[in-house]
């Protein structure tokens, strides 16, 4: 499936190539939605592509433009050479026929009927034998054959998130539209049910746009990601390229980042592909990457607490180019995680285990090193 989205202002256009193999859906339309307007352009392919943005950035809106459910003023819309919507001849196809499934954060199942009448809801025009064995097919693929007779309010909130998707993707639809369905759950649920759509998925290679806020998420199941904000798609590739490496401060902000500094280029160093930069109200400089950049410019240099390692004594004989002392400011337990704050010009966070915490001895005020290497120090636009 390909999708591109174009536009200015109250422009949005969109064009998704595919069929089985290579699914073509086609958009260009018009929405604005009072002072919002959405202006995309991207291509995706059959798989799943996860929409990554912060709230507010226009996710939802566009699936439901995709799927009917938000009528364009403008535009066009198609599957292949199914026209979906048309404003020019006044086609609109209804949603029920547009052969997108859609699940939604709030799962939508209807609560008196079972799990496999929920599953069998869209299957009604089937004759009953199929509509059995294609029911039957997808509750063993989501693993909730033993589930079939039991009511919603009956099953736990996992078995829930797997009906739904079992009630999407059993009419073989075109195209998927997942609006952050596991979110609400706990992590080894959601691993298991991400493991399971991937397992479907590489076999019916059903295009699949995945709204997610989760940043493991993302690289759990993401071939590919589309990073939208205020209605923009700013960042797009794979998940380590996008997210493991941000270059766009609000890519690194929904990265969890928890570093970025205003900096000052210093000087440049060609010849081994780096530069010096200062962080700003402070005398700390740091090797980073090389850009085009001038002696004198301004950029903004972010990095992940969990890319920075601690010493209590000075290192010797490292790679890593910058290796900076401070002072530990405090220690912060976070689940299994401790977030460390240290004094070095600039605060800087410092992700630890506990194991590390209680073997270093670390307390607020101990003489600590920071080690950052060149390429963990990224440089974002703004």
């Amino acid at each position: 499936m390909a999708v591109e989205i174009e536009g200015k202002e109250s422009d949005m256009r969109v064009h998704v190539d595919g069929d089985r193999s290579s699914r073509r859906l086609q958009v260009d339309l018009q929405k604005r939605l009072g002072a919002f307007d959405l202006t995309v352009d991207f291509t995706i392919a059959p798989g799943i592509t996860i929409l990554f943005g912060p709230s507010g950035a226009g996710k939802t809106t566009l699936l439901s433009c995709i799927a009917g459910l938000t009528a364009p003023d403008l535009g066009k819309i198609l599957i292949g050479d199914r026209v979906l919507f048309d404003s020019d001849t006044g086609v609109n196809v209804s949603t029920s026929q547009r052969d997108v499934g859609y699940v939604f954060q709030s799962l939508a199942l209807f609560p008196h009927l079972s799990v496999e009448a929920n599953v069998q809801y869209g299957l009604a025009s089937l004759a009953a034998a199929k509509r059995e064995r294609r029911c039957g097919e997808i509750l063993e693929s989501f693993r909730i054959s033993h589930l079939r007779s039991r009511k919603p309010a009956e099953i736990s909130g996992g078995e829930r998130q797997r009906v739904a998707l079992a009630r999407s993707l059993v009419t073989d639809p075109s195209v998927l539209l997942l609006d952050e369905p596991l979110g609400a759950l706990d992590r080894a649920t959601k691993s298991k049910i991400v493991e399971d759509l991937r397992n479907w998925n590489e076999v019916h290679r059903v295009a699949i746009l995945y709204v997610t806020h989760s940043r493991e998420e993302v690289f759990a199941l993401g071939e590919r990601v589309l990073v939208l904000d205020d209605g923009k798609i700013i960042a797009d590739g794979t998940p380590h390229r996008v997210i493991g490496a941000p270059r766009h401060e609000t890519v690194a902000q929904l990265a969890g980042f928890e570093n970025v500094f205003d900096a000052t280029v210093v000087s440049t160093h060609e010849e081994r592909g780096t530069m010096t930069c200062r962080l700003e109200g402070s005398t700390l400089e740091l090797e980073t990457p090389l850009i085009r950049a001038e002696v004198g410019s301004a950029i903004r240099v972010g990095i992940s607490a969990g890319d920075i390692l601690l010493a209590t004594s000075q290192p010797v004989g490292l790679s890593a180019r910058n290796i900076i002392p401070g002072e530990m400011k405090s220690l912060e337990q976070r689940d299994v995680i401790v977030l460390a704050t240290v004094n070095c010009g600039v605060e800087m966070q410092v992700q630890l285990t506990l194991a590390a915490r209680d073997s270093l001895h670390l307390r607020s005020g101990h003489r600590v090193w920071l080690v950052v290497k060149t390429h963990s120090c990224h440089l974002l636009a703004r």
